[in-house]
């Protein structure tokens, strides 16, 4: 799967370009609903990526686009989430998460890609 962070705020994936967080999940690309988490933001000091969101679980491995600078923190329910479903965790900038995905077909894709920070 060919995705790309294209500049601060916009990722292009598949040759469509989108100016928010995504979550992969499949190969199916859709608009990540952070809501859930941000009852969480002042003790991280930035919306999480929590358990409460809508997170793709389908594979043995997840990968975590932590943004530009690798900001985006992992609430520790994720990681219990994780454990307990036998699910990986790769957590890395945003740019090198695009290029763990090149080597991937589309259908083995479970992703959340932060755009910002």
């Amino acid at each position: 799967m060919k995705a790309t962070l294209v500049a601060f705020g916009e990722i292009q994936i598949e040759g469509r370009r989108y100016a928010r967080d995504v979550v992969i999940d499949g190969g199916r690309v859709r608009r990540r609903r952070k809501g859930p988490s941000k009852a969480l933001r002042d003790p991280f000091g930035h919306t999480p990526l929590s358990a409460a969101e809508a997170i793709p679980w389908g594979g043995p491995r997840l990968i975590v686009g932590t943004g530009v600078d690798g900001r985006l923190p992992i609430a520790p329910d994720v990681r219990a989430e994780a454990k307990r479903r036998g699910v990986g965790i790769a957590a890395l900038p945003t740019a090198e998460a695009c290029r763990l995905l090149d080597d991937l077909r589309s259908d083995d894709v479970y992703a959340v890609l932060h755009v910002t920070c």
